[in-house]
């Protein structure tokens, strides 16, 4: 196995064991894999429930990906004890200055802080974690329910990229299958921001790449049917 396999396979077998975890993990829960926040209504919320047989506190952060370190919100509240079974409202309140051109990724953290619990006669505290992704969406801009069919795949030599000339983050699956060849491409990450071209990491002559097929989520974070799209190339 190339070395560039190993990788795809211990990729997809992290990944799985991370959805495994998820699934089966007590703590905070949150309503939705995704949140939303339309610049129309200018704040976001989202129910949180702790799921732990005890009380903890929720512990909320919003995160920017390194491609946009602009602060555009505010989350309240960042601190709260919930008890065991019970739901805390989280809400999400704009910040913007100036009205949203394209769509624009965060991600949020919520984390569990259990009551510390004695043990042997040691403290023990275990934290758990949820991040999720945040979207904010333009005034005005239609809700696209398929944007990654607004991707363009472009091959110049040995060279495949994918170009988002559209106001929409696309969020879809590290691996690319390379048609007509049994190979697969890899994403150097699982979103692509609105203006960006992303390179892709491929092994072997390109030349006879006519398309490719990529696993897309839609804005929910569903996984849906496998998205076949031409790749258009040249020779430099």
């Amino acid at each position: 196995m190339s070395s560039f396999s190993r990788v795809v396979s211990c990729l997809s077998f992290s990944v799985m064991l991370l959805l495994q975890g998820s699934v089966s993990a007590d703590g905070m829960l949150p309503e939705t894999t995704v949140v939303i926040l339309y610049e129309d209504d200018g704040e976001a919320t989202i129910n949180i429930k702790n799921t732990d047989s005890g009380p903890a506190l929720l512990h909320s952060v919003i995160e920017n990906v390194p491609e946009d370190p602009e602060p555009l919100l505010i989350v309240t509240p960042p601190i709260a004890r919930v008890e065991a079974g019970d739901t805390q409202l989280v809400r999400f309140i704009s910040t913007l200055k100036t009205p949203l051109k394209t769509q624009r990724l965060k991600r949020v953290s919520f984390e569990g802080i259990p009551q510390a619990r004695a043990a042997g006669g040691a403290t023990i505290g275990i934290t758990l974690r949820q991040n999720l992704p945040l979207i904010l969406h333009p005034a005005g801009l239609p809700r696209h329910q398929a944007p990654w069919e607004l991707l363009k795949w472009k091959r110049q030599d040995d060279r495949l990229s994918v170009h988002n000339d559209s106001a929409y983050v696309v969020r879809l699956g590290l691996e690319v299958q390379l048609n007509p060849l049994n190979q697969t491409g890899l994403l150097p990450r699982s979103y692509i921001l609105p203006g960006e071209v992303l390179v892709l990491q491929t092994e072997g002559a390109l030349s006879k790449v006519s398309s490719v097929i990529l696993q897309p989520a839609t804005l929910f974070g569903f996984a849906v049917d496998h998205y076949q799209a031409d790749v258009l190339g040249h020779e430099g």
